[in-house]
């Protein structure tokens, strides 16, 4: 049986905009019956064009804008909304902040948890250019090597030159590599033959060091030209550190590949957090806005209430960023990773700053976890900064069977931050405090926030 819907595809209709999604796309109701609609806000009036219909939804776009909401800032260009670069950023910065802390909040209200108060959002005095790391893919178009980045929800490569919410050097980087690459004819990688040598540019640049790192990520072993491209990628860039050659044969769009051939320099660069140095390779994770991980990890490291005489183990630990601010604070610190690489940097990391009270174990956090609860490990601390997914169900239950006195944990995922708080309350752990918002991804609907968890 056929399910009549209240709108159709093409449809032309008025529609009033009631809410924002956690993508950041407006919402309209007709009967109900929601309709997602990009670059609209809350209280707009607008004319809509439906261009597709599902069961329990609709898509939309804007026609014309009949009531301008008083929040509406104009934005600094199409193409970073049709890329999906900085979706908000016709939302006022301080509204963009409000979103945030409301997503938190409304999705704890969701599961009955409205007692849980959640802290208006820790924001940026400069709410663009701070990204420390850019991934541009190379495409050819009109015939020669281009970067920028895809239209969303397509394989179609916009050219870009300034990306708004990455550091002007790196832009600047990018430019400068894209042309050296021309002017060599290097082939740039064509998706649809799996030909071509150049898939992508990597550009990291340390916030506080200046030091740039450079990865040409290829489809070939073999990059042609490389003595010349490098020489002059070194000349055109004094901050250059380190030139990497970052192999990836396979058909996927994962942008790394296994294998890393250093063309120039080391093989990782530096940069500063909290006053601490690492060593960042290729393949780590370390936070892309540096100046609001400083103030995420030090109300992590506030929240565990550090005394100087805690253990505290450390999950997901990367290169060891959390493992050794806190362990300044702490008089022992675990930490574990299941990425080799992060727990070679980690270690490194650890001699760098002539820290001694940090180890740091290769494996899974539930199994290594585990093994250490049989090795009479208690901690007091225990700190989580998990991916996107959450936490797995095992690591919960491994951690609450050490019996921590606190759980803190970093998220940047509200809706699986609210699934494991409710996953943590089964094994008696509440949350004590308010919930830190800290806008990490400015002009995007991304949310990171601190929760501190207690054992009742």
């Amino acid at each position: 049986m056929k399910v009549s819907l209240p709108v159709y595809k093409d449809q032309v209709l008025d529609v009033e905009i009631m809410d924002l999604t956690y993508q950041g796309m407006g919402v309209a109701k007709v009967d109900n019956y929601p309709i997602f609609i990009d670059n609209t806000l809350p209280s707009e009036k607008i004319t809509v064009k439906v261009t597709k219909t599902t069961k329990n939804f609709a898509f939309g776009d804007v026609v014309k804008i009949l009531q301008v909401s008083p929040h509406r800032v104009n934005p600094k260009g199409r193409v970073y909304r049709q890329t999906g670069i900085a979706p908000l950023q016709h939302l006022e910065y301080s509204e963009q902040l409000k979103f945030k802390q409301h997503q938190i909040a409304e999705l704890f209200a969701k599961v009955h948890m409205d007692d849980v108060e959640v802290l208006p959002t820790i924001g940026m005095d400069h709410p663009s250019q701070y990204r420390n790391k850019a991934q541009v893919p190379v495409r050819k178009v009109q015939g020669e090597l281009t970067t920028g980045f895809y239209k969303k929800n397509s394989h179609q490569l916009m050219p870009l030159e300034d990306y708004y919410i990455q550091d002007p050097a790196i832009d600047h980087a990018i430019i400068v590599i894209r042309d050296i690459l021309r002017k060599y004819h290097e082939e740039a990688y064509d998706e649809f033959h799996h030909s071509g040598t150049i898939r992508t540019i990597m550009v990291r640049r340390g916030y506080y060091s200046h030091e740039m790192m450079v990865v040409l990520v290829t489809r070939t072993k073999r990059l042609p030209m490389a003595d010349v491209v490098v020489e002059e990628i070194q000349a055109a860039l004094p901050e250059v550190v380190s030139v990497i050659q970052n192999v990836n044969q396979k058909r996927t769009n994962v942008i790394l590949g296994p294998v890393n051939n250093v063309l120039a320099g080391k093989s990782t660069m530096n940069d500063q957090l909290l006053g601490l140095t690492f060593a960042i390779s290729a393949q780590s994770f370390y936070q892309v806005n540096p100046q609001q991980t400083e103030k995420l990890y030090q109300l992590a490291i506030d929240q565990a209430g550090l005394t100087g005489n805690e253990t505290v183990i450390d999950a997901y630990s990367g290169i060891g960023t959390i493992s050794l601010t806190m362990a300044q604070h702490a008089k022992q610190v675990y930490g574990v990773d299941i990425v080799p690489a992060a727990i070679d940097n980690a270690r490194q990391n650890a001699d760098k700053n002539g820290i001694k009270n940090a180890e740091f174990v290769l494996g899974s956090a539930e199994k290594v976890m585990a093994q250490w609860q049989e090795d009479g490990i208690k901690p007091d601390v225990v700190v989580v900064d998990p991916p996107r997914k959450g936490l797995d169900e095992a690591f919960i239950e491994s951690a609450a069977a050490m019996g921590p006195k606190r759980v803190v944990y970093i998220s940047c995922n509200p809706s699986t931050l609210v699934r494991d708080v409710q996953r943590f309350a089964e094994h008696g752990y509440h949350i004590n405090a308010p919930v830190q918002p800290v806008d990490q991804f400015p002009q995007t609907p991304h949310i990171e926030s601190v929760t501190v968890l207690e054992r009742d």
